[in-house]
């Protein structure tokens, strides 16, 4: 079981309504490389581990990354509280607005809805891990961008602390992975299949 704090990981305190910026920030919370897939791809993948640290690893990391979830969809509700119609019309938020209001619902910055073909979950932890790892640098890589659009303060803060964040459980996945490979034979990444590791064993030479 969790326990569930209720307090955000970090202050999300946004003054000023930006509904553009909210449709980029958007993709953080249900888009191809967010924080919804990240939680699901981790919370799924532990069960695969044969090992307790990993496990725990992508335990830890999986949880977080729901309270990250949750950071986002709050900087995106307080970035279109209260506006008006014609802020709407005028930062191209209508189409959302016409199928959500201003309700919070996972889709990436070009309107894609949410894919949970976007991430896997394999069932190899070497796989699973390089993956993660990757996922995370993806998702650094789009917070860079998100940086690179905005100038609020209110908003760059959070989404810099998001950011480092996913610099952290990169670091961790990488610890991980080499406990994985100091537990595996160093010339066998495919540990559940050694019949495949040569390519006589395979026969590829027939």
């Amino acid at each position: 079981m969790w326990s569930y704090e209720r307090r955000l990981q970090f202050p999300v305190n946004i003054k000023n309504p930006n509904a553009k910026l909210a449709q980029a920030i958007m993709s953080q919370y249900g888009g191809p490389d967010g924080e919804m897939g990240a939680s699901m791809r981790y919370l799924s993948q532990r069960y695969a581990t044969p090992y307790r640290e990993v496990a725990g690893v992508l335990t830890d990391i999986g949880t977080e990354e729901l309270a990250h979830l949750e950071m986002v969809a709050a900087i995106v509700h307080q970035l279109t509280r209260n506006l008006s119609m014609e802020e709407i019309e005028k930062c191209g938020f209508a189409p959302y607005y016409t199928d959500h209001t201003v309700g919070i619902w996972p889709q990436a910055a070009g309107g894609i809805p949410f894919n949970a073909c976007e991430f896997q979950s394999k069932g190899d932890v070497i796989t699973d891990l390089f993956e993660d790892m990757a996922a995370e640098q993806k998702a650094r890589t789009t917070y860079d961008n998100i940086l690179r659009l905005i100038d609020d303060p209110d908003v760059c803060e959070p989404i810099k602390f998001l950011r480092q964040r996913e610099v952290v459980h990169f670091q961790r996945f990488g610890e991980a992975l080499r406990i994985t490979q100091d537990r595996l034979n160093e010339k066998n990444f495919y540990a559940f299949n050694p019949g495949f590791d040569t390519v006589a064993d395979c026969g590829c030479n027939n």
